[in-house]
C-alpha cells in the first residue's frame, strides 16, 4: 500500500496502525478537445443553424458516442456511405479525412458539400500526393480499417502500403529502396510508431522521414500528459469511446508509464467499483481528443462521491492552436451577415 509523504501512523488500542492513505485524483492537462474535432463539432452545429437539419454527416464526424448522439437530437444525420445521402442534399466529410473518389460521388449525386477535415489530416493527405507525384513508394503506419487511413490511402493506392505494427514490417516489399518514405496516421501512440519507423530503417536504410512529425500535437501532448501521470497513479480512467484510436493509446500508455490498471469509459457509469480496491490511493483521469468536457466532470464527481476529492493537475503542454472552420461554411456565413448588414443600412 502506498503512503502519502508526511502521512505517519497512528496509535491504536492494539498497537501502530498505518494511516490509510490520502485518495486523490491526477487530472491530466492537456485531455479532451483538440482543435481539429472543435472545428468539427463545431461546423455541424454552424451548419444545422445555417441551412436547418437534416444535415448528413459521413461517418462519425469525431469518434465519441456522447458527440454523436447529441448532434443526432440536433438533426444531424450520419451515414457509412454517400450513396445513402439522397441526391441535392447537404453531406459534411468527418474530421478523419476522404479519399478523393468520394468527393467524385458526393459531384456525381449533386451533393453539397461541406469538408470538416482536420487540417493536420490534411496535411498527410497533400504529403502523400506529393510524395507519389515524385515516384515514392510511401509506407502509411496505421490501422487497417481505420478512416483517416482509409481516406489518406486513397490519394495515392498505387503508391501506399499500409504498415500496421512492427509485425508488418518483414513483409514489406518497395520498388527501389533509395525512394521510400513514411507517413503516419495522426492518432497514433508516438512510441509505438516510432518502434516501427526503426524497424523499417533496419529494412530500408535509406527510408525517408515526412517533413514533419505526422503524430498530431495534440495526441502527443495528451500522451506526455499520461506519461506523468501514469508514473504516480494507481488506476488510470480515460474518458473515451472504443473505437476512438486515440484514447484507446492513452490507456496503451498508461500502462506503460507504471499504472497499474487503466480503463477506458464512456461514462461515469460505466466505472466499476471493484476498481477502486483498498491498495489505489491515487486515480489518473484523462481524456481523449474527442471528448467534450462534461464527461470528465461526471467522472470527477462520480470519484468524489466515493473519496476522491483532492484534485491535482499533471500539466504537459499549454495549447493555443484553432483552426477556422471549413471554408464552404465560412462563405455561407460571411454570405448572410453582409445580406443582413444590406438589410439594416436599407431601412
Amino acid at each position: 500500500m502506498r503512503v502519502p509523504a508526511g502521512a505517519g501512523p497512528t496509535l491504536t488500542m492494539g498497537g501502530m496502525t498505518p494511516t490509510p492513505p490520502a485518495r486523490r485524483v491526477l487530472l491530466a492537462a492537456p485531455r479532451g478537445y483538440c482543435a481539429g474535432v472543435d472545428r468539427a463539432v463545431i461546423a455541424v452545429e454552424k451548419a444545422l443553424e445555417q441551412y436547418g437539419a437534416p444535415i448528413y454527416v459521413r461517418h462519425e464526424i469525431v469518434h465519441n458516442k456522447y458527440v454523436v448522439q447529441t448532434l443526432e437530437k440536433k438533426g444531424a444525420i450520419f451515414v457509412d456511405r454517400t450513396q445513402e445521402v439522397p441526391e441535392g442534399s447537404i453531406v459534411m466529410f468527418s474530421a478523419h479525412g476522404v479519399a478523393p473518389i468520394v468527393h467524385e460521388e458526393a459531384a456525381e449525386r449533386k451533393l453539397a458539400t461541406i469538408d470538416a477535415t482536420c487540417p493536420l489530416v490534411t496535411k498527410v493527405h497533400k504529403e502523400a500526393v506529393r510524395f507519389a507525384q515524385e515516384d515514392f513508394d510511401i509506407l502509411l503506419i496505421g490501422h487497417e480499417g481505420h478512416e483517416e487511413v482509409i481516406g489518406t490511402s486513397g490519394e495515392a493506392p498505387d503508391h501506399i502500403q499500409l504498415v500496421d505494427g512492427p509485425g508488418d514490417v518483414a513483409q514489406v516489399e518497395v520498388r527501389d529502396p533509395s525512394k521510400v518514405v513514411w507517413l503516419s496516421q495522426t492518432t497514433l501512440s508516438v512510441d509505438e510508431t516510432m518502434e516501427t519507423v526503426d524497424a523499417l530503417k533496419e529494412k530500408f536504410p535509406q527510408l525517408i522521414s515526412p517533413p514533419s512529425d505526422d503524430i498530431c500535437y495534440a495526441t502527443q501532448n495528451r500522451q506526455l500528459a499520461v506519461k506523468q501521470m501514469g508514473a504516480e497513479a494507481d488506476l488510470v480512467i480515460v474518458v473515451g469511446s472504443r473505437n476512438s484510436s486515440n484514447s484507446k493509446r492513452l490507456v496503451e500508455v498508461a500502462k506503460l508509464a507504471g499504472a497499474r490498471e487503466a480503463y477506458l469509459v464512456d461514462f461515469a457509469e460505466e466505472i466499476d467499483e471493484a476498481w477502486l480496491k483498498d491498495d489505489v490511493s491515487t486515480v489518473g483521469v484523462t481524456s481523449g481528443a474527442s471528448v467534450p468536457e462534461v464527461l470528465v466532470e461526471g467522472v470527477l464527481e462520480w470519484l468524489s462521491k466515493r473519496g476522491f476529492e483532492d484534485v491535482g493537475i499533471v500539466k504537459a503542454a499549454e495549447e493555443s492552436i484553432t483552426f477556422s472552420l471549413p471554408k464552404e461554411l465560412r462563405r455561407d456565413l460571411r454570405a448572410e451577415a453582409a445580406s443582413l448588414t444590406e438589410g439594416r443600412a436599407a431601412r
